[in-house]
């Protein structure tokens, strides 16, 4: 059997009559979706119809929480007990399992957003406090963790299902971590620089900074940010050359672990 591997995306960011992002267009390469559970970005439209839009296309559906932070779209460190971060996951999770339920459908996989997830990536309080939220909304669900994060830990001590995860849209630093947004290389938007990144990942099995340095991982995932206009020819070409190389492009819910 060939080498399986997803292709995810941020999803569902959009807010009232706001929109972010092309996810009519992005839903038709991935096939996995991150969706957005109203607290960075989202509400209750907006989950419904991107919901709708992934069963009509065949793509597991999964949670995508974040910080109450609409204003700073999830991107601003905020400082929770973790006992109540452990809640807060929980409800998030929570509310797009009832509106996947009413469209005859189920959330299969949880992926923290932004800053959250850029901290839980190191401090292994809160990526404990991650992993409880999710095994209480659901044990079955599958964890999308950072590569060589604390959350891995953290959620194979919960005895979830994880899926390491690396980006094909930003660079990574020393110390394993994505370069910080505030860098002028952080994101990635040249196509041809992310498809060598992707299939760098994959041959090596790691994730490499910018500098050169192997973080060994085994990446199931690779996330795309679809609030980025570059998002669909990034995540296309890659897509394309994926299946040219003979990897089988599946969803979450579709491998082997």
């Amino acid at each position: 059997m060939s080498q399986q591997i997803n292709l995810n995306a941020d999803m569902g960011e959009s807010f009232g009559r706001f929109e972010v992002g092309n996810d009519t267009q992005l839903m038709r390469i991935i096939q996995s979706a991150n969706i957005a559970c109203g607290f960075h970005a989202g509400d209750a439209t907006v989950m419904t119809e991107t919901v709708r839009l992934a069963i009509d296309h065949g793509v597991s559906i999964g949670a995508h929480p974040g910080f109450n932070d609409l204003w700073g779209f999830g991107r601003r460190q905020i400082t929770m007990n973790p006992r109540d971060l452990e809640y807060m996951i929980t409800y998030q999770i929570g509310a797009l399992q009832a509106i996947a339920g009413a469209a005859g459908a189920k959330v299969t996989h949880v992926k923290p957003h932004g800053a959250l997830n850029n901290m839980a990536h190191h401090d292994a309080e809160i990526a404990t406090a991650l992993a409880r939220g999710v095994r209480a909304a659901d044990r079955e669900l599958i964890f999308v963790a950072n590569a060589c994060s604390e959350m891995v830990k953290a959620g194979e001590a919960a005895g979830l299902l994880v899926a390491e995860e690396a980006y094909v849209d930003r660079t990574y630093s020393d110390t394993g971590l994505m370069t910080s947004r505030t860098l002028p290389d952080a994101m990635i938007r040249d196509v041809e620089t992310a498809v060598r990144q992707v299939i760098s990942f994959i041959e090596e099995k790691a994730v490499i900074s910018a500098s050169g340095k192997r973080f060994p991982s085994r990446i199931r995932t690779f996330c795309t940010h679809g609030d980025e206009a570059s998002s669909l020819a990034l995540v296309g070409q890659v897509a394309g050359e994926l299946k040219r190389q003979g990897l089988d492009l599946v969803p979450l819910t579709a491998m082997k672990f």
